[in-house]
């Protein structure tokens, strides 16, 4: 009689654990999304955790490949720039030129901002230079719109949240993403040159040829493969298969043909996007098909798993620098003061941004994910290659905070709204016990439903213009 062999290598582990823990959630998702309103993105961290290294060791990425950096990038890479994608063909037509004031706000003086109070935050607790401390805080300046995607997709988002705040969310989680590396590369350059030879490098290298090319490139790239789809489709040359995938099968291409010129990828997969679905035509023919919802949830989730498996858990240490009470305090300083308190200051001169409670919103739910730690893996990269002797310290740094606040980001972000409205539910449940009015339930469904009303009449109005003059649903305070 032959032998049974059980094979548990990772060859075998990972497509188990990876392919049913996708099932189980899948089986409960409108458990967890539209009754415990819990995010896959934490869901997905949290098991990484649990099967990873740390805990159960079934999952160890680092056996993986020789490089897990290298790794890690180019797994960042390809989920960003799908995402981004389909974060520029989500938007409705000729919307960053219709919003181009609250764009242009949320990318230069917001995200600068954010860009100088996160570095100033590693700066104080970490005790590096301001200029070290200026290339992690680059790491995490853009918002994310893989976790972005998981806040402002669902019914949550659709019944309480404002359908501009939600495009323009959208849209600055897709474009600030290929703006990290103007921040990043600001920092690097100093480190490298002399401040005349890296200020012009800077401009050069990064503003004119990344950056526009960049742009260029993603305009044409969209306005080629959208004329293209079109005589395709009208010509009865295309399937309808291929004609919904063809927005991810452009991101990998531009992708590709970015990589091998060295500009910005990422930016010109998000102008892509836009470019691609200019006119709206792309948007309204695959807008009911949920291809995209059924495509971020798979690369969100893939992904954050991946990412609690890497997370350096050795490396937080009292040995070192990167003492556990540094890393908590950072985390927790970055998610209240990078981003927030610009918002409710500035929400003013933002158009698409109205109220201040647009503005909570908008200034807590501003995630990091993905893209900060592509640029952490990018940072490293650059100072590995250059042999910037006088970023060391950065180069040992970058990962493991840039790391901690991301998982810091996935977790905060992922319970707030089930205990914000865990919270509204037991003082309603309290004052009700107290003086016999109303019960919760009936005036939370009373509350949604003319919220629910607002935003759909908000929805259908958009569609004719960017300016909507519909009354915006109450947002939840956070």
């Amino acid at each position: 009689m032959s032998e049974i062999n059980i094979l548990t290598g990772q060859l075998q582990l990972v497509p188990a654990l990876v392919g049913g823990f996708i099932l189980v959630i899948g089986l409960c998702s409108l458990v967890t999304k539209e009754r415990l309103y819990l995010s896959e993105t934490l869901l997905a961290t949290v098991y990484g955790v649990i099967v990873g290294p740390r805990v159960l060791n079934w999952i160890d990425p680092t056996g993986w490949s020789e490089d897990t950096m290298q790794l890690t990038q180019e797994y960042s890479r390809y989920a960003l720039a799908i995402e981004v994608m389909i974060a520029g063909v989500c938007l409705p037509k000729k919307y960053v030129v219709k919003e181009w004031i609250s764009l242009l706000m949320l990318l230069v003086p917001v995200m600068s901002a954010m860009w100088l109070i996160s570095s100033a935050i590693v700066k104080f607790l970490f005790d590096l230079s301001f200029l070290h401390a200026l290339a992690i805080g680059a790491c995490v300046a853009p918002t994310d719109p893989v976790l972005a995607n998981a806040i402002l997709k669902g019914v949550f988002a659709e019944s309480h949240v404002p359908l501009r705040l939600r495009n323009i969310l959208t849209a600055e989680s897709g474009a600030n993403d290929g703006f990290g590396y103007p921040f990043l590369f600001f920092a690097i350059y100093l480190m490298r040159f002399d401040a005349g030879e890296a200020l012009g490098a800077w401009f050069y290298a990064t503003w004119a040829y990344e950056i526009l090319l960049s742009v260029v490139i993603g305009i044409l790239a969209g306005y080629v493969a959208r004329k293209a789809l079109k005589f395709a489709e009208n010509a009865r040359w295309v399937d309808r298969e291929s004609f919904l995938s063809s927005s991810v099968t452009l991101s990998l291409f531009l992708v590709g043909i970015c990589t091998i010129l060295g500009t910005d990828d990422i930016l010109c997969c998000f102008v892509a996007g836009n470019s691609f679905t200019w006119d709206d035509w792309f948007r309204v023919e695959i807008e009911d098909t949920g291809l995209q919802e059924a495509l971020n949830g798979m690369l969100s989730m893939t992904f954050f798993l991946y990412f609690g498996a890497i997370m350096p858990w050795s490396d937080y240490t009292s040995e070192n620098v990167l003492h556990p009470w540094r890393i908590v305090l950072v985390i927790l300083l970055v998610l209240l003061l990078r981003r927030l308190p610009v918002l409710m200051l500035s929400y003013k001169l933002i158009p698409a941004v109205r109220t201040w409670q647009d503005a909570l919103f908008a200034g807590w739910f501003g995630p990091m994910g993905v893209s900060a730690v592509f640029y952490a893996v990018e940072t490293i990269k650059q100072i590995d290659e250059h042999d910037d002797l006088r970023a060391s310290r950065v180069r040992k740094i970058v990962f493991p905070v840039v790391c901690a606040i991301v998982f810091g980001s996935v977790i905060i972000h992922g319970i707030t709204i089930p205990l914000v409205l865990m919270g509204r539910r037991m003082g309603t449940t309290l004052a009700w016990t107290q003086s016999y009015r109303v019960p919760f339930r009936t005036s939370f469904r009373t509350w949604s439903r003319r919220n629910q009303s607002n935003s759909n009449d908000a929805d259908n109005e958009s569609q004719k213009s960017s300016e909507i003059s519909a009354p915006d649903p109450v947002l939840v305070q956070v």
